[in-house]
């Protein structure tokens, strides 16, 4: 009898566990369920579209908004309730079907522009710049005498260049330049090469020069550093294909831009070419870049003193004759001294030195020597 009762009593606790056990798993599974539900919910759900708004207009107590959208049409449209104000150029969700204002999105504002550009503070000082004493002078009284002292351009009555070009070989020095007074202003720099800014659909290189300047602007203190700024300007050609018009078009914005700062504005303006003579008389005239400044190769004294900055934390044998270097430097621009100099490190390296020898160099000046004669005979194999 004892054991009967027992034998019921582990059947119950037994039945009860395992009531337990499925009721859990069955809810569970109720819950995976309804996830999964929800997700097929939001495939079937249509995106919403991003939009600007254009101006705000109330009608009859009720507000009606004009948005672009980004195929750049425009549209009048209802605002749902719950929206908080609007203000024109904030963006918003509309939906696909009829284009009504759902939600704000947040005014955090980002600049898609920052993927096309290098944003930076420079640390590069005036004292890492060899051989470009003339330049320089003129950079300082260009750029950093307006960003530092524009009251007295203001007592004297003239209003300062708006921007400057440097122009001349490559490797000379003219992106050393322009963040050496980035820095010296404490500016941010905005680095753009001229042939990102010109885009595959019509109207987008406009538009990111726009914003590029927009950014500068709230980032002033700034300097925008265009390289490569004869891919963008040079000299304008009767040519129907769409590209070339894109082209133009992207020209026409940069130009529009630079007349549109304030004459005593924190945003200056530094185009860099290696081809002076294709660009655009427009972009060069007073009151743009008006200010032109060859960067050419280094003379003898020049080449020293970029050597001496190069090799200033290198070990050197006490009888390397640094003239006799120099001499085997001629026509050297400053990015091939750095790259003779870090070859002899190489030289000193590989022969297990922490010294490096006058041979060193005379072997490294032959190699940049022959690297730069093989890439002009690549280029006259291609084109010639």
């Amino acid at each position: 009898m004892v054991k009967e009762e027992l034998d019921k009593a582990v059947y119950s606790y037994s039945s009860t566990s395992e009531s337990n056990e499925l009721e859990e798993e069955n809810k569970l599974l109720r819950e995976t369920v309804d996830q999964l539900r929800n997700e097929v919910e939001k495939f079937k759900r249509p995106a919403l579209l991003v939009a600007e708004v254009g101006d705000v207009v109330w009608k009859h107590e009720r507000r009606y908004i004009v948005i672009k959208v980004p195929n750049g049409n425009m549209f009048y449209v209802e605002v749902a309730d719950g929206i908080g104000d609007l203000v024109p150029g904030e963006s918003v969700l509309v939906e696909q079907k009829n284009l009504t204002v759902v939600e704000k999105v947040s005014s955090t504002k980002r600049f898609p522009v920052e993927q096309f550009v290098i944003l930076e503070k420079p640390t590069v000082t005036w004292q890492e710049v060899g051989g470009l004493q003339q330049q320089i002078e003129e950079l300082k009284e260009v750029i950093e005498l307006p960003l530092k002292s524009p009251e007295l351009f203001k007592k004297v009555g003239i209003t300062p260049p708006k921007g400057i070009l440097l122009y001349g070989p490559p490797g000379t020095g003219k992106t050393l330049l322009a963040k050496a007074v980035a820095h010296s202003t404490n500016s941010t720099f905005i680095e753009v090469v001229g042939s990102e800014l010109v885009q595959k659909f019509i109207g987008e290189g406009a538009k990111l020069v726009k914003e590029i300047f927009q950014l500068a602007r709230d980032k002033a203190p700034s300097i925008i550093f265009i390289d490569e700024l004869d891919a963008l300007a040079s000299k304008r050609v009767d040519m129907g294909t769409s590209g070339e018009r894109e082209v133009q078009r992207t020209f026409m914005q940069l130009l529009a831009e630079i007349d549109g700062f304030k004459s005593l504005g924190n945003v200056k303006l530094i185009g860099c070419t290696n081809r002076r003579d294709i660009l655009d008389e427009a972009v060069i005239r007073p009151g743009r870049l008006d200010r032109l400044i060859e960067v050419p190769h280094p003379s003898k004294e020049g080449l020293r003193e970029i050597f001496k900055i190069h090799t200033r934390t290198m070990k050197l044998e006490r009888k390397a004759d640094t003239e006799k270097i120099l001499d085997k430097m001629v026509n050297f621009s400053g990015a091939e001294v750095k790259a003779a100099v870090t070859e002899a490190g190489y030289f000193a390296i590989r022969a297990n030195r922490t010294i490096v020898k006058e041979s060193d160099f005379f072997k490294a000046i032959v190699k940049v020597r022959r690297s730069e004669e093989n890439e002009g005979k690549d280029y006259i194999g291609m084109f010639g």
